[in-house]
């Protein structure tokens, strides 16, 4: 199974989705990783705002913010190999990196649901 390590932009809580005016790629980035988690994935989040260590101990991690800066993120590892930059997976994506198989559901295809009236979430 591969690991992936999602290194976010600095947010106001650890999955950005919070506050007044929530950003539907986080939300819809949460419900991925929680879905994938469920799958038997390894992933793991680190908030720049509240984890600067981990950004800055990680080798890969501390160039990749030296060319780019905090406006290339997030940044995601595969196996500690950057496999993507400047925005999220998709599920599909997440579940390809991760060797996930079996159903995939789409994120929209749950918050449409949800928002029918459904008890999924």
């Amino acid at each position: 199974m591969k690991k992936i390590q999602v290194f976010d932009p600095a947010l106001c809580c650890s999955t950005g989705v919070c506050g007044t005016e929530v950003d539907q790629v986080l939300v819809d980035f949460s419900a991925d990783v929680d879905w994938l988690k469920h799958s038997g994935g390894q992933i793991e989040r680190f908030n720049l705002a509240q984890q600067p260590m981990s950004f800055a101990e990680n080798a890969v991690v501390k160039s990749f913010l030296e060319r780019s800066g905090a406006e290339g993120l997030p940044l995601i590892l595969l196996d500690g190999e950057i496999a993507m930059a400047g925005r999220y997976p998709t599920r599909k994506e997440l579940a390809r990196f991760a060797g996930v198989s079996g159903e995939i559901v789409s994120s929209e295809s749950k918050t449409e649901a949800c928002r029918s009236g459904s008890k999924c979430c």
